[in-house]
């Protein structure tokens, strides 16, 4: 299982679309462990473009603070689970609360 989270000064951000950099956090659910973390720049902006994008690098889940309708429609195409709300922590702690059942996503801050 592969987890994004879009990123500003190593924590997530909740401009996913305008964001500068992915952490790709590979995870293994059964044993509920980071298996390992890659942070990517994010492509140049373009409506649209990002989960196609990011489905091609594997992921499977992306976790945010907020996220568009458009956007999250896209990503339910692709197949990529997404929960919006989360706080703004690191990818590992996140992940972990992710893994343990224990990430509580919230409010949606994204308005469009």
């Amino acid at each position: 299982m592969r987890i994004v989270i879009p990123l500003a000064e190593g924590k997530l951000t909740n401009h996913f679309g305008h964001c500068k950099r992915f952490a790709l956090a590979d995870v293994d659910p059964t044993a509920k462990a980071v298996l390992k973390r890659e942070d990517i720049d994010a492509p140049p902006h373009e409506p649209g473009l990002l989960p196609s994008w990011l489905a091609e690098r594997g992921a499977t889940l992306v976790i945010a603070g907020g996220l568009g309708q458009r956007a999250l429609g896209l990503f339910a195409q692709q197949g990529i689970q997404v929960v919006t709300g989360a706080p703004a922590e690191t990818p590992e702690r996140l992940a972990a609360d992710y893994l343990a059942g224990t990430l509580a996503g919230g409010t949606n801050v994204c308005d469009h």
